[in-house]
C-alpha cells in the first residue's frame, strides 16, 4: 500500500486563524515539501487573490523532483458556460499539471449556499471536470460536505462522484468539511463508496472539529481511500485540518504504509518545525511525533523504567521521525533522571554528589525554582556539588538603584563587587533597566580576566510571578536565555525580590559560559 500525500498548507492551512504567509514564504515551504518526498502540494486558489496568483506565476520558474503542483479552485458557475468563467480561465492559467476542483454533494448547500437546483449542480461538476481534462490536466474533484451530504441523501451525494468520474476526474476526494464525522461512519461510508463505485481511486479531506480529524483519515485509508489531503502541523480553518504530520507517521510507522521512505520519515520533525518557523507561528511542544516533549520523560519510575529498556515508555524510537529522548529533572525526579543528566553532562553519574542535588532540586522546585528548562542551572549545581569544582569568580555584593531623574527620565545603576583570580573588583554600569545595569556591571569586572564574554549575549528574559495570590510579595521566578554565538543556554533565578531572581539567573549565564561553553 502506498498512499499518496497530497499537501494543502499552503492553500487550505493559510485559512486558519493568524496563519499569514507571504509569496516568498510559500515558495520556500512548497520547496521543502517536495523534497521531502510529498506527492501533490495544493499552491493555493489562483482565482481568489493577487497573492497566489503570483505565487504560480513564480512557481512556473520552479523544479518539482517529487510532487505535482495543484491549483485549487470551483466549478462553474450556475447557469453558465466553462468557456466564458473566469475562475476557471484563472485556474488553468495557473500552469500546474494538477487542478483541484471543489463542489457541492449535499442538497442543501445546492439549495440554499448555491441556489441552483440539484440537476444544474450535476451539470456544474460534469462540465467542469470534462473542460479541465480537455485542457490535458489531472483532475481531483473535492466531494464538499460528502459525509453529511451522504447522510441527508446517500443517492444523489453519490450521483455528485458519478458525474465527476464519468466525466474523467482522476480522484474522488470526499470531504468532512465541517469535521463533525466519526471514524465509525467515516470507514463505513468510505467503504460503501469504494464497492459501488468499484475502481474509482478515492481520497480523503479531513478536518479536525471534533479532534478526530487524524482518525478519521487513518480509518479513511482502511476502507479503501488511496490519497490523503491534509496541512502541516494541521493548521487551519477553525480549529484546523487534519494533521499531515501525525498521519503519515502513522501510516508509515502503524500501519506499514509505503508513503514515505524511512530515510525521509527521519526528516519529519525537522520539516514540521521548518514550516512553523516560516509562517512565525510557536510550535507546539506537545505535537505528536515531532514536538519537544513527545518522548520527554519526567517521572522518576519512568525514567528508571527507560534506562533499562527504551520501550517501555515509547512507542517508537524517536530517531525514526528525528526527534530524540528527553529527560527533564524536576521535583518528580528519581535518582535515575538525575544520574542521565549527569552522564550527559560528562560528569560522574554514580557519584553522592549527584544523590545530594536531587534533594536540592526539589527543595528548590518548591521554593519556585524549574529546571525542565534551565538545563545550564542544573549543570552547574552538578558541577558545583563536585570535590574538585573550581569558582572562576565569587560575588561579594552588590546594589541596584533606580531613579526617576529630572530631564533624564528613568535610570538604573548597578554596583557589582567582585572577587575573580584573588582580585577584587568593584564596578559601577548605567543601563536600561537593574537587570541590564547588572549585566553590563559584571562584564566590566570579568572581561579583563575573561575575553571570551565579548562574544555573549543575553537573547531573552522572561519573568513569572509564581504565587500571584502574595500580591506584591509574590515569589518571581526569572529565566535567561544566552549565547556565544556557538551555543545557547538556559538559567533561572528565584525570589522575592525580582532583581535578585535576575541576579541568580545572569550569574549562572555567566559562569556556564566560563565553565561549559
Amino acid at each position: 500500500m502506498k498512499t499518496a500525500l497530497y499537501d494543502c498548507t499552503l492553500r487550505d492551512g493559510t485559512q486558519g486563524e493568524g496563519v499569514n504567509l507571504s509569496v516568498e514564504d510559500k515558495l520556500r515551504i512548497a520547496q521543502r515539501l517536495d523534497e521531502f518526498g510529498f506527492h501533490y502540494i495544493e499552491g493555493g486558489w489562483p482565482g481568489s487573490n493577487p497573492k497566489d496568483a503570483e505565487f504560480f506565476e513564480r512557481a512556473r520558474g520552479m523544479t518539482f523532483v517529487n510532487a505535482r503542483l495543484a491549483a485549487f479552485g470551483s466549478t462553474r458557475k450556475a447557469g453558465g458556460r466553462c468557456e466564458d468563467d473566469a475562475q476557471i480561465r484563472m485556474l488553468l492559467e495557473a500552469g500546474t499539471p494538477v487542478v483541484t476542483m471543489v463542489a457541492k454533494t449535499s442538497p442543501l448547500h445546492v439549495t440554499h449556499v448555491l441556489e441552483t437546483t440539484l440537476e444544474e449542480n450535476l451539470l456544474m461538476i460534469a462540465e467542469s471536470v470534462a473542460w479541465c481534462k480537455a485542457a490535458g490536466r489531472e483532475v481531483i474533484h473535492d466531494a464538499e460536505h460528502f459525509f453529511d451530504g451522504y447522510k441527508l441523501d446517500r443517492e444523489y451525494a453519490l450521483a455528485t462522484l458519478r458525474a465527476a468520474s464519468d466525466a474523467g476526474a482522476d480522484w474522488l476526494t470526499l470531504c468532512d468539511t465541517n469535521g463533525g464525522t466519526m471514524p465509525w461512519e467515516i470507514e463505513a461510508i468510505v467503504r460503501d463508496v469504494a464497492t459501488t463505485l468499484a475502481g474509482a481511486r478515492l481520497g480523503i479531506h479531513t478536518h479536525n472539529d471534533s479532534g478526530v480529524g487524524v482518525a478519521n483519515a487513518l480509518a479513511a485509508v482502511r476502507a479503501g481511500c488511496a490519497q490523503v489531503q491534509a496541512t502541516i502541523n494541521g493548521i487551519g480553518e477553525r480549529v484546523g485540518n487534519c494533521d499531515m504530520v501525525a498521519t503519515l507517521a502513522n501510516l508509515r510507522l502503524k500501519m506499514g504504509d509505503e508513503c514515505v521512505s524511512d530515510e525521509r520519515l527521519r526528516g519529519l520533525t525537522e520539516l514540521s518545525r521548518y514550516v512553523f518557523e516560516v509562517a512565525n507561528l510557536a510550535h507546539d511542544i506537545r505535537h505528536p511525533y515531532v514536538g519537544q516533549s513527545a518522548f520527554a520523560h519526567k517521572g522518576g519510575i519512568h525514567v528508571a523504567a527507560i534506562l533499562k529498556l527504551e520501550e517501555s515508555y515509547q512507542h517508537i524510537d524517536p530517531a525514526r521521525v528525528g526527534n530524540q529522548k528527553r529527560v527533564l529533572v524536576s521535583e518528580l525526579s528519581g535518582r535515575g533522571n538525575v544520574a542521565y543528566k549527569a552522564k550527559a553532562f560528562g560528569l560522574d553519574a554514580d557519584s553522592a554528589e549527584v544523590r545530594q542535588v536531587l534533594g536540592q532540586i526539589k527543595d528548590m522546585e518548591s521554593r519556585g525554582f524549574f529546571f525542565e528548562g534551565a538545563d545550564a542551572t542544573l549543570e552547574l549545581m552538578l558541577r558545583r556539588a563536585q570535590p574538585n569544582h573550581l569558582k572562576v569568580f565569587e560575588l561579594i555584593d552588590f546594589m541596584v538603584v533606580v531613579e526617576s531623574r529630572a530631564g533624564r527620565g528613568m535610570l538604573s545603576e548597578a554596583s557589582v563587587k567582585m572577587k575573580v583570580d584573588d582580585e577584587i573588583s568593584h564596578t559601577v554600569a548605567e543601563g536600561d533597566g537593574p537587570v541590564h545595569a547588572l549585566d553590563l556591571a559584571m562584564r566590566k569586572a570579568l572581561l579583563p580576566h575573561y575575553p571570551k564574554l565579548r562574544k555573549m549575549r543575553l537573547t531573552d528574559y522572561k519573568v513569572r510571578i509564581i504565587d500571584s495570590d502574595h500580591a506584591t510579595g509574590a515569589t518571581t521566578r526569572v529565566t535567561i536565555d544566552s549565547t556565544d554565538g556557538r551555543r545557547s543556554w538556559t538559567t533561572v533565578g528565584c525570589s522575592s525580590n525580582i532583581v535578585d531572581a535576575s541576579w541568580q539567573a545572569l550569574a549562572d549565564s555567566f559562569e556556564y559560559a566560563l565553565v561549559v561553553a
